[in-house]
């Protein structure tokens, strides 16, 4: 099993930046992706960011390309989301995922390919 615990939301103005963490925990030998998911109200969940924790591809959505940044630090079993020139339209709860399955160009963002799941931290962006 895998625990994730997200941490670093908070609410800033637009143009402002911030940094998420994702700790895991237990058999973190065993993942190969971990990528960072929002879901707005009344919206589906959907796919932001994603990294390979044996290499170093990444993978990032159209809408955060340029603004975001996906990273990790290997020895604390920890992935970081940082966030900036944020804008209103980035305001959701930002979820962390992990896999044992490397990521890849086509899947990484679909949420089905993700079996362990962090409880989410708030990001509020006011215009």
């Amino acid at each position: 099993l895998v625990q994730l615990v997200e941490s670093g939301g908070g609410s800033v103005q637009a143009g402002g930046s911030l940094r998420l963490a994702c700790a895991a925990s237990g058999y973190t030998y065993g993942i190969n992706s971990m990528g960072w998911f929002r879901q707005a109200p009344g919206t589906e969940r959907e796919g932001v960011a994603a990294i390979y924790t044996k290499g170093s591809s990444t993978y990032y959505a159209d809408s955060v390309k340029g603004r975001f940044a996906i990273s990790q630090d290997n020895a604390k079993n920890t992935v970081y989301l940082q966030m900036t020139s944020l804008k209103p339209e980035d305001t959701a709860m930002y979820y962390c995922a992990a896999d044992p399955i490397p990521p890849k160009d086509f899947s990484w963002y679909r949420e089905v390919n993700y079996n362990y799941w962090g409880q989410g931290t708030q990001v509020t962006v006011s215009s």
